[in-house]
């Protein structure tokens, strides 16, 4: 966008320039005209020149002309580039805005999601004896977050790996209250009605 602009404005004061210059030859093409047409060259050589001068500023505006014609393409085709691209960034603009709004609405329902999450987490964990809470943070910590797996269809939910047979059996054997661990990966393991045990 800066580099359009820059050359907009580039373009612009070229196409003043070319401007100011047809217009300084057309002055003086104008001013010599008005001479040879008042008669006020006497000497016929003067004359000649005088007319000479006068086709040679002819050819000098049919140049300065043409200059300004194509440096007033470039820049229309410069203005309309800017212009498209202004546009690009305004939909873009409105596009983050709408982003930045849906993000923040968002981010309001997990923060609100976390809070309610942090309640029943308190309350789940009011009556658990202190060791295991203290077992179960060291191991949350360890574990990216994840201290505690369920167990389902034989498998660790934390590591994913499936218990082998033996492994099953001691879980199998062990009290319901008794805290067992995934022997591959250390986390608690939770057993549920689909434990495969």
């Amino acid at each position: 966008m800066r580099d359009l602009r820059i050359q907009v404005a580039d373009l612009t004061e070229e196409q003043q320039r070319a401007d100011a210059d047809v217009e300084q030859v057309k002055s003086r093409r104008e001013r010599d005209q008005a001479m040879v047409d008042a008669g006020t060259i006497a000497d016929p050589k003067a004359l000649q020149r005088m007319l000479g001068e006068l086709e040679s500023l002819e050819r000098r505006i049919s140049d300065l002309e043409d200059v300004e014609i194509e440096v007033m393409e470039r820049l229309e085709e410069a203005q309309g580039s800017l212009t498209e691209r202004s546009a690009e960034l305004d939909a873009l603009e409105v596009q983050a805005a709408d982003l930045e709004r849906a993000r923040s609405a968002k981010a309001g329902e997990l923060d609100q999601q976390v809070a309610e999450t942090a309640d029943e987490r308190k309350q789940t964990a009011s009556g658990l004896p202190e060791d295991l809470m203290t077992l179960y943070a060291k191991l949350r910590e360890q574990k990216g977050g994840v201290g505690a797996a369920a167990l389902r269809r034989r498998e660790c939910g934390g590591c994913r790996l499936t218990l082998n047979a033996s492994d099953l059996a001691v879980i199998a054997k062990a009290p319901a209250d008794e805290v067992v661990r995934c022997e591959e990966c250390g986390r608690i393991l939770v057993r549920t009605s689909e434990s495969g045990l």
